[in-house]
């Protein structure tokens, strides 16, 4: 290859309901930091989150919508969203007990304790918008 590969990842989407609702829960309950909240265009909103310590990785907690998506595709991403279809993505924890002691204590909905998988201890919970999401002590091993 001449130099073109994929060297990393910057941001991921996390589609939801209510952006302030969002702001508000990726911040006060899980801590992350807001890295931009703009809105610009026709209306579009661009709000992205990351966790302190990485800046070069974000989150961005999207509404569907114009422009970015026409009106029927937007009602049925929407749909999903509402009956908690949606996977959000893994945040990585040093201790996952603790955290999840934490985030429990912030108001975080859990629907798995911390468990044990083959890539390590798992919790798994909800945001506002329903939309599940897991932390994750991964394994020391490198499964």
């Amino acid at each position: 290859m001449n130099g073109t590969m994929i060297t990393g990842l910057s941001t991921a989407t996390s589609w939801l309901l209510n952006q302030d609702v969002a702001k508000a829960f990726f911040t006060d309950e899980l801590g992350l930091e807001v890295r931009a909240d703009v809105t610009f265009g026709e209306g579009m909103r661009w709000l992205a989150v990351g966790a302190p310590g990485q800046p070069d990785v974000q989150l961005t907690l999207m509404v569907p919508g114009p422009p970015s998506m026409d009106d029927e595709s937007a009602e049925q991403l929407t749909s999903l969203i509402g009956k908690g279809a949606l996977v959000g993505c893994t945040f990585t924890v040093d201790d996952c007990q603790g955290a999840f002691k934490e985030l429990s204590a912030r108001g975080v909905t859990f629907i798995h304790e911390p468990q044990p998988r083959p890539w390590g201890l798992s919790a798994t919970f909800r945001d506002g918008s329903g939309s599940w999401f897991e932390i994750l002590e991964p394994s020391r091993s490198g499964v």
